[in-house]
């Protein structure tokens, strides 16, 4: 059904016949989609295409690049299209490529995949890959690889994706920034919840970095505020506000009031 399975080194890693050169190729090449899909992310799925058919003696093409144009590109006869191509178009796209028997095995959009009308496999994944331009999209996959299987559940891509990914947030460094600082992610969390946040002109200066970052070539992403004493008093009781509702909304706690009539019994109580 898929071919003959490619050859395998010792690290259970799949080798295709120049591999390095068909790479190289079309590195120069990148879609306006495919500029922002991770490199380990598109590695991944390369594999796992040459482990489901065989590559041997085959050409991947990556048509999907700035002003190209896929219609008029030119496949070659040994072609597999493995690619990362506009959503908008895409279910054109893979009726094109179903139409001309070109093998393909393409990004697609996860939530609409089964939209796509065409004669192809629906490879379900639904992975949320972190593209380099910081857009997060559920991803699934089209392909004519997969002979008569019309709907594939596809752990494997799921969990490999999954395991790239959470290394790469493992790498990334976590900024924590000093009380006086406010930045509009610090109010995401204020707004997601609930909690009521004011602060007045004359309490905020804008600034788009602290000098320790200077230092470091580094910024407040999308500018940020120093903030008076007071300012940042109101702020961290507002972040505590916030992530007590967080805390009581995580555990499914409902959390009741006391009425102003509760509150005079109360009062009372106290003697007041």
């Amino acid at each position: 059904m898929f071919g003959e399975d490619a050859p395998i080194d010792r690290k259970g890693k799949t080798k295709f016949d120049d591999y390095a050169g068909f790479v190289d190729k079309f590195k120069p090449k990148k879609t306006t989609d495919d500029c922002y899909t991770p490199p380990k992310i598109y590695e991944v799925v390369l594999e796992y295409v040459g482990t489901k058919y065989d590559l041997t003696n085959k050409q991947v093409v990556r048509p999907f690049y700035p002003n190209g144009d896929f219609e008029r590109f030119d496949y070659p006869e040994n072609a597999v299209v493995i690619d990362n191509p506009p959503f908008s178009i895409v279910t054109k796209i893979a009726r094109f490529y179903t139409t001309r028997n070109i093998p393909f095995f393409i990004f697609a959009p996860h939530l609409t995949l089964f939209s796509v009308n065409v004669d192809c496999s629906h490879i379900v994944v639904g992975a949320s890959i972190i593209y380099d331009n910081g857009a997060v999209v559920n991803t699934s996959f089209l392909s004519n690889l997969f002979g008569d299987i019309k709907v594939l559940a596809c752990s494997e891509l799921y969990f490999k994706f999954k395991e790239v990914q959470d290394a790469q947030k493992a790498n990334l460094p976590k900024y924590v920034y000093p009380d006086n600082v406010l930045t509009v992610t610090q109010i995401d969390k204020f707004v997601k919840h609930g909690i009521p946040f004011e602060a007045m002109k004359c309490e905020l200066s804008r600034i788009t970095e602290l000098q320790a970052q200077k230092a470091k070539g580094k910024g407040v992403f999308g500018a940020g505020f120093l903030m008076s004493d007071k300012a940042a008093a109101e702020k961290a009781a507002a972040e505590k506000a916030a992530a007590e509702k967080a805390a009581a909304e995580k555990a499914n706690v409902i959390v009741w009031t006391l009425s102003d009539s509760e509150r005079e019994i109360i009062k009372k109580l106290n003697g007041e």
